[in-house]
């Protein structure tokens, strides 16, 4: 038996351990970490994830999947990537956002129809309305008579920075 702590492995999915007390795996965040963050940064309600487990793959690449599977997990993926963690701002996806957003209460900006355009090809643009919290937040716009999530913006300095992936940006115009 060796006297090592366990590491982290990149080349597989470990399940997250349900706290903090339960955590083998140094720097790795934990299941109430990564409700808890979603819940202070956009108050999605912790109810949101009854329902999934949570995975890491590489440095802090977190997945949910809305199953359960023995961990770890030799495989590329599973579900739906929803975070970057360790580093000093976690990140949330693209498709987390579009995803999960719709239950998003704080943090959440609504473009109106040209914001909407410039943001979804990825152009960064001033947006000195916003009186909320700088860093990541959800970016929004109004489809259909509701306010459904588009992706994750960086705000700062009255400036919204598009974080859309290049792969996915549109030109809308």
């Amino acid at each position: 038996m060796s006297d090592q702590a366990p590491v982290n492995d990149g080349q597989q999915l470990d399940r997250l351990p349900p706290t903090a007390a339960d955590r083998a795996v140094a720097g790795r965040p934990t299941r109430e970490e990564v409700i808890r963050w979603w819940n202070n940064r956009f108050e999605v309600p912790p109810t949101t994830w009854d329902n999934h487990t949570f995975w890491e793959k590489g440095k802090g690449k977190i997945w949910a999947v809305a199953a359960e599977y023995v961990s770890p997990i030799a495989i590329e993926g599973l579900g739906l990537r929803i975070l970057r963690t360790r580093q000093e701002h976690w990140k949330p996806s693209t498709n987390a956002v579009q995803r999960f957003g719709v239950h998003a209460t704080k943090n959440v900006v609504s473009l109106n129809h040209d914001e909407a355009i410039q943001f979804a090809d990825g152009t960064d643009q001033p947006l000195p309305r916003w009186d909320g919290d700088w860093g990541y937040l959800i970016v929004a716009h109004e489809i259909a008579g509701d306010i459904e999530p588009i992706g994750v913006g960086l705000y700062l300095h009255d400036e919204l920075r598009s974080t859309v992936p290049k792969g996915r940006r549109e030109d809308l115009s």
